[in-house]
C-alpha cells in the first residue's frame, strides 16, 4: 500500500509539472494570438496554440534532466562556484538541445530543411533559453529548501511530541506509588481497629490498582469513567474515616462524557480529606461540581475546612503539584489550575479545561498528542 502511494505521489508531480507548462504554453498562445494582427498576419488558435505548447512541452521534456542536474550540483556555499560552472555548461547545452528538437520538430512538420528551420530559432531562442534553465533550477532550489525546512519542523514536532509523552508518563508514574503508599497507610491505621474493615480495603485498593495499570497508556479518559474511579477510592476512605467523610456531587449531565485526565480528581480529594478532614474530629464535607461554560469544562473541589493559611502560600504535596504539571503538559496555556478561600470557609480548588468528548479508545488515541494551546 504504501509502495503504491509513492507511485501515485510521483505520478500526480508530474502530472502537476506539465500542467505548469501547459499553462505557461497557453498564456503564450494567448499573447501570440491577440498580438499577431500587430505584426501583418492575424493566426488561428489552433496555430497558436501549437506553435506555443510546441516550445513549452520541449521545454518539459528538457526540464526532467535539469531538474536531477539541480540535486547532484547543489548551489550550497561550500562549492557553489564549481557547481555555477557545472551548470553553465549545463544551461548551454539545454539551450542547444531545445534547438536541436525544436528544429527537428519543424522538419518532421514539413519545413525545407533542418538548417532552414535550426537558423531562425538559433537567433531567437539560444539567449531565451539560459534565463528558462536557470528559472527551472532556482524553483528546485526553493523546493528543496522548502521541502528540507517542512521535514526538519515535522521532526521537532514529533520531537516535542515524544518529549511531552515522556514527561506525562514520568508524572504518572510518580502518581500511582504516591496513591499507593496513601492508601497502604490507610490499611496499616485500620488493622489495629477492624481486620474485616481492613481486608475489604485491601480487596478495594487492589482493584483501584488494576484499572490504574489497565490506563497506563491513557491520559484522558471521560469523565464518568474517572468518577467511577474517584468512586472506589472514597469506599476505601469511608472506611477509615466512617461517618466523619460526607460527599457531595452536583455533576452536570452533559459533562459525563467529556475528557478529563486519567486520575486527576484522586488527588484532589485527596488534598480535600487531608486538610479539611483528617485534621479535625468533627464530620467534614466534600463537595465535587461538574460543569460546561462557554465551551469550557469547569472542576470544582471544595472542602469546609481552615482554607489557605494566612499570609502563606499552600504547600503544594505531590497530588497538587504532580496534578498541576499534567494539566501544563497536556493543555498548556488553555487550562486554569485555581486554589482560592472557598465562600463560608474551606478550600477550593477549581480547574479548567478545554471541553471535549469521546470513549476511552478516543481518549488514548487523541493523549497521543498533546493539545496544543
Amino acid at each position: 500500500m504504501r509502495k503504491q502511494a509513492l507511485i501515485q505521489n510521483h505520478w500526480v508531480r508530474w502530472l502537476l509539472v506539465l500542467s505548469v507548462w501547459t499553462l505557461i504554453g497557453l498564456s503564450q498562445a494567448t499573447q501570440f494570438f491577440f498580438s499577431s494582427p500587430n505584426f501583418g498576419r492575424q493566426v488561428t488558435w489552433s496555430k497558436a496554440i501549437s506553435y506555443s505548447l510546441s516550445d513549452w512541452y520541449v521545454f518539459a521534456v528538457l526540464s526532467v534532466p535539469v531538474i536531477w542536474l539541480s540535486r547532484q550540483f547543489r548551489l550550497d556555499r561550500s562549492n557553489w562556484r564549481r557547481h555555477a560552472v557545472a551548470h553553465l555548461c549545463a544551461s548551454a547545452a539545454f539551450s542547444l538541445s531545445f534547438l536541436v528538437v525544436r528544429a527537428a520538430v519543424k522538419v518532421l512538420s514539413g519545413a525545407d530543411s533542418f538548417a532552414h528551420a535550426f537558423n531562425p530559432l538559433f537567433l531567437r531562442m539560444f539567449p531565451f533559453n539560459f534565463p528558462v534553465y536557470w528559472v527551472i533550477v532556482a524553483i528546485c532550489h526553493a523546493l528543496d529548501y522548502y521541502w528540507a525546512y517542512h521535514e526538519r519542523e515535522l521532526r521537532t514536532s514529533e520531537l516535542e511530541t515524544r518529549l511531552a509523552q515522556a514527561k506525562l508518563q514520568a508524572l504518572r508514574m510518580q502518581l500511582n506509588p504516591h496513591f499507593l503508599f496513601n492508601s497502604l497507610n490507610s490499611i496499616s491505621a485500620l488493622m489495629h481497629k477492624d481486620v474485616e474493615a481492613a481486608d475489604a480495603t485491601l480487596i478495594r485498593l487492589s482493584d483501584l490498582l488494576r484499572h490504574a495499570l489497565d490506563s497506563a497508556d491513557t491520559h484522558e479518559v471521560p469523565l464518568r469513567e474517572e468518577l467511577a474511579f474517584l468512586e472506589r477510592y472514597l469506599d476505601i476512605e469511608r472506611t477509615r474515616f466512617g461517618q466523619r467523610l460526607k460527599v457531595q456531587m452536583d455533576i452536570a449531565p452533559d459533562t459525563l462524557d467529556a475528557l478529563v485526565p486519567n486520575l486527576a480528581l484522586q488527588p484532589l480529594v485527596e488534598n480535600a480529606i487531608k486538610h479539611g478532614i483528617e485534621p479535625r474530629a468533627r464530620p467534614g464535607l466534600i463537595q465535587l461540581r461538574a460543569r460546561r461554560q462557554n465551551g469550557q469544562l469547569q472542576l470544582q473541589v471544595q472542602d469546609d475546612g481552615v482554607g489557605l493559611p494566612q499570609n502563606q502560600a499552600l504547600a503544594e504535596g505531590v497530588g497538587l503539584s504532580n496534578t498541576r504539571a499534567r494539566l501544563d503538559q497536556l493543555y498548556g496555556e488553555a487550562h486554569e489550575f485555581i486554589l482560592t478561600d472557598a465562600e463560608g470557609g474551606g478550600l477550593l480548588v477549581r480547574v479548567t479545561i478545554p471541553y471535549r468528548t469521546g470513549t476511552k479508545e478516543s481518549a488514548a488515541s487523541q493523549s497521543s498528542t498533546p493539545p496544543l494551546p
